[in-house]
């Protein structure tokens, strides 16, 4: 028999971004009622500061309250909140989670990497249906990356601490980027991703998240974001590596002027451009298949549970 549908909301609030989905669970499936995404750079500084800025606290508090009316309305009364890597570093997370919960109507929960890379391997196999396994999914965010590997279930988890505001504040402050500076952004990243130990080969390569799914509408050439086009998007260490080149040679004005791109990303595509692409090089293989179901389809997916 088949179970009943519950009505959810998930909330990943992230280094860069603070998104929202609402949805209809059953089954194993994630029916998608709504979903936003707004960047809010809760994390931006906080790898060199230790403290999330005033700036960024009151930008992505006022999103929360936006969301936390959105999910009163659709009667989503199955809720969780998921703060990642900038909200577990900041001396002065618990100042925000308080400001927050008050926003929102309800606490969100700080999540390990772990559990942000198993939440986030959940969400994105459902994406990638038909395709071979076993699956390494690469989320790379604005502070950290996750590598989870497996088939239907995770069987190895890496969180590493170096995503594209990270890279960004610690590499590559300047635009255009040069070669030198380029070089030693991948060379850093490609250093932390050195630790990242696989169990085996894997047949799929899942990119999810804002960084991925931005350069896959990049590479492209879309006039506007259009998720559906986004969606199995095949990027290659390639196209990855032009696409760095290209962002490279840009300034900020510039990069925020690609019409597919949000222009709040464009201060650290770059800098996720250059992860992603050393991400992908620690996998072994040379393509990556782009879903946009991720954390949040995968914290969907236990709330109804």
């Amino acid at each position: 028999m088949a179970g009943a549908e519950v009505r959810v909301a998930a909330i990943d609030i992230g280094t860069n971004s603070t998104r929202l989905l609402l949805a209809d669970v059953a089954d194993g499936r994630v029916a998608e009622i709504e979903r936003r995404v707004t960047v809010t750079g809760l994390g931006r500084g906080v790898d060199a500061a230790g403290v999330l800025s005033e700036e960024g606290i009151a930008a992505t508090v006022e999103v929360l309250g936006e969301y936390g009316e959105a999910i009163e309305a659709a009667g989503a009364w199955r809720r969780r909140a998921c703060a990642t890597s900038a909200t577990r570093d900041a001396a002065n997370a618990g100042a925000f989670l308080g400001r927050a919960a008050a926003a929102l109507g309800f606490r969100p929960d700080v999540i390990e990497g772990a559990t942000e890379a198993r939440l986030g391997f959940a969400g994105a196999v459902l994406g990638v249906a038909g395709r071979p396994a076993p699956y390494l999914m690469i989320d790379p965010g604005g502070g950290s990356t996750e590598f989870v590997y497996g088939t239907d279930r995770p069987e190895s988890v890496h969180s590493v601490d170096i995503g594209s505001v990270r890279l960004t504040e610690r590499a590559l402050p300047d635009r255009p980027a040069d070669q030198a500076a380029i070089l030693a952004a991948a060379g850093a990243a490609g250093a932390l991703f050195g630790a990242v130990a696989l169990p085996g080969e894997p047949a799929t390569v899942i990119g999810v998240g804002g960084t991925y799914t931005s350069l896959a509408a990049i590479a492209l050439g879309l006039p506007a974001y259009d998720r559906a086009a986004v969606h199995g998007t095949v990027l290659t260490l390639d196209a990855l590596g032009r696409l760095v080149e290209t962002l490279a040679g840009l300034t900020v004005a510039e990069t925020a002027a690609i019409p597919s791109l949000d222009p709040a990303r464009a201060p650290v595509i770059l800098g996720g451009a250059v992860v992603a692409e050393a991400a992908l090089r620690r996998s072994g293989r040379s393509e990556i298949t782009v879903s946009e179901t991720d954390i949040l389809d995968g914290i969907a997916l236990s709330l109804a549970g």
